[in-house]
């Protein structure tokens, strides 16, 4: 038998199948096992996608200038940045879809700022902005950058800055988007009150 540690796949696979068994044992002890799933599944895409935001601003983008000044910075732009994108995004969209699911039927009122839920209901603008941030204005720009769409350098120039100032943004907003979204629904458990 195959050590599922051994692959990315495996390891994923075998993540789900003791996350299920767990969910089945506490379902069991009246727990709300489907709402248990999408909180699982917001949290596991929320920490794919500020990892991957926090990767870029504190690891790739300071070592992209380090590998440009020595001539080593084509294996990240051309294999690792495209694939490290691809979850990003994506990730972002999923984290975002699991967040609106969890909101239920008080999607409205979060997004209104009503009664209880400000505080998850800032969290949440705070989340739109930065998904509109990754699909509007990170990733089109990021396929200049990468060459996977035509552009001049003077408009690589401007994606580039374009680009970093969205994903810095994005750096910013996820501080407060966290303390929002992990004090649960209410100013008032925000406060500690």
């Amino acid at each position: 038998m195959k050590n599922p540690l051994d692959s990315i796949k495996g390891t994923i696979v075998a993540g789900v199948v003791l996350s299920a068994i767990i969910l089945y044992a506490l379902a069991s002890s009246g727990s709300s096992a489907y709402m248990g799933l999408v909180r699982f599944f917001h949290v596991i895409a929320g920490v794919a996608w500020i990892g991957l935001l926090y990767y870029f601003n504190f690891v790739q983008v300071p070592a992209l200038k380090a590998a440009a000044a020595d001539g080593t910075a084509a294996g990240i732009t051309k294999h690792v940045a495209p694939l490290a994108l691809l979850w990003f995004r994506w990730a972002a969209l999923a984290t975002w879809l699991a967040g609106a699911a969890l909101l239920g039927g008080n999607f409205t009122a979060a997004f209104l700022l009503q009664g209880g839920y400000v505080a998850i209901g800032l969290g949440s603008w705070l989340g739109t902005i930065m998904l509109f941030n990754v699909w509007g204005l990170i990733w089109p720009n990021q396929q200049k950058i990468l060459g996977m769409k035509k552009a001049t350098d003077e408009e690589k120039v401007s994606a580039r800055r374009i680009a970093l100032l969205a994903s810095r943004t994005n750096t910013l907003l996820s501080i407060p988007m966290l303390l929002l979204m992990t004090n649960g629904l209410s100013h008032r458990a925000l406060l500690g009150l």
